[in-house]
């Protein structure tokens, strides 16, 4: 980096004894804060994954255990993302009514049988929700009721890849003071 000018960093003292425990205070949000702010960035934090043949019952032990409710399934073989499963479906009437068509007993449920494939899947595009707010996301989820909505990112001459994910019950939450 030639002519690249270098900023010089000074080292400072703490004249606090003491400092709150980061992460411990209560974080809200703004209507009008960006969008991007609100957005779960998998360039920050892993995304959670579950095996598409893996039991329903399985997938929300994961889910609980990792704090979340959306998980996407993948194709072991393949290595890829296939689809999208909320705790929500799982806890939904949605598997009875899946036991009573297919009689199927709810133990061998597969996340497959309840995931939402990435054909039906309705997606925001990072560049937009760049240029978009907090609230136009509540109205968005108000709006679809959807609980969940994957983020992609394109790059010119590269396949789309999921760059994040967006809930409802995370933006409703900080926007509640």
């Amino acid at each position: 980096m030639r002519g690249a000018t270098m900023t010089a960093l000074t080292l400072k003292s703490v004249s606090r004894a003491s400092l709150p425990i980061p992460g411990t205070d209560r974080w809200y949000a703004d209507a009008g804060d960006p969008a991007l702010t609100v957005m779960t960035d998998f360039r920050e934090r892993t995304s959670v994954t579950i095996s598409a043949e893996a039991s329903i019952d399985a997938a929300l032990e994961h889910m609980k255990h990792t704090g979340v409710r959306c998980a996407f399934a993948v194709e072991d073989a393949a290595k890829s993302v296939v689809g999208m499963i909320t705790a929500y479906d799982i806890t939904s009437e949605k598997p009875m009514r899946l036991m009573q068509s297919a009689d199927t007993p709810r133990s061998e449920m597969r996340v497959s049988d309840l995931m939402q494939p990435i054909r039906e899947w309705q997606v925001v595009d990072v560049r937009d929700l760049e240029r978009s707010r907090v609230g136009d996301l509540a109205r968005l989820f108000d709006e679809t009721h959807l609980t969940h909505i994957a983020v992609m990112e394109s790059m010119e001459g590269s396949e789309p890849r999921l760059r994040g994910l967006l809930s409802a019950a995370k933006i409703r939450r900080l926007l509640t003071r």
